[in-house]
C-alpha cells in the first residue's frame, strides 16, 4: 500500500491559513522561523473490555522538540502534492513496522491550526489534518529513532493523566483527542 514515491522529510510544505500550497521549506527552518506549514496526525484506536482506548506514543528521546513526551499514535508532514492520507499510511508503516495497513481504514475527521513555542527556540505552527482508524493489534515492532514506548490508554486514563500532567504530552495533543472524540460520538 505505500506509495511508490518517497518524499524529503527534511522539507515541509507552507500553506497558508486555508491550507494552500504556497512552497517547500527546510524543516528546521520552517520550525526555527514558525512558518505554518502542512502536518498529519493519526489516531489509533478500539474498544477492549468495553472500554475505548488508544494507541499512543511517547516520543524518542533523540527527537528535536517534544522529545519524551506523550503524544497519537504517529504524526509527520507530507511532502508537496502528495495525497496527505497516503502519506499518513507511510509513515504509519514507518514508525509501526509490522502494521498491516490492507486493516487500516484511515478517516480524515478535520484541521486545526496550532502554534507552540519551545524553550529550544523551535516554534511548532501546524496546519493538522487528523486521521483516526478503528485497530485492535498492538504492534510488536515500532522504530526506535521515532518512538520510546508505544501503549494502549483508555480515555478516563489519558483524561486523567492529561489533567494531572499536561506536561507530560505534546502541545497538539489536547486537540487532536478533542477532535477525535468528538469523531468518534458522530460514528
Amino acid at each position: 500500500m505505500m506509495s511508490d514515491q518517497i518524499y524529503n522529510r527534511d522539507t515541509v510544505v507552507l500553506v497558508d491559513v486555508n491550507d494552500r500550497e504556497l512552497g517547500l521549506a527546510d524543516k528546521l527552518i520552517a520550525h526555527q522561523q514558525g512558518l505554518l506549514h502542512r502536518a498529519f496526525s493519526v489516531m489509533l484506536y478500539r474498544y477492549h473490555n468495553n472500554q475505548l482506548e488508544f494507541l499512543l506514543q511517547k516520543r524518542a528521546l533523540s527527537k528535536y522538540h517534544c522529545a519524551g513526551l506523550w503524544t497519537n499514535t504517529c504524526c509527520s508532514h507530507p511532502g508537496m502534492g502528495e495525497d496527505i492520507k497516503i502519506s499518513s499510511l507511510n509513515r504509519l508503516q514507518e514508525e509501526l513496522l509490522d502494521i498491516d495497513l490492507d486493516k487500516i481504514n484511515l478517516k480524515n475527521i478535520g484541521s486545526f491550526i496550532y502554534h507552540a513555542e519551545f524553550t529550544n527556540g523551535l516554534i511548532e505552527h501546524e496546519y493538522d489534518h487528523v486521521f483516526i482508524a478503528e485497530h485492535h493489534n498492538t504492534p510488536n515492532w515500532f522504530n526506535k529513532s521515532e518512538i520510546a514506548e508505544l501503549a494502549w490508554f483508555s480515555v478516563d486514563y489519558i483524561k486523567n493523566n492529561y489533567n494531572l500532567n499536561k506536561d507530560s504530552y505534546t502541545p497538539w495533543f489536547k486537540q487532536v483527542i478533542d477532535l477525535v472524540g468528538v469523531a468518534l460520538l458522530m460514528i
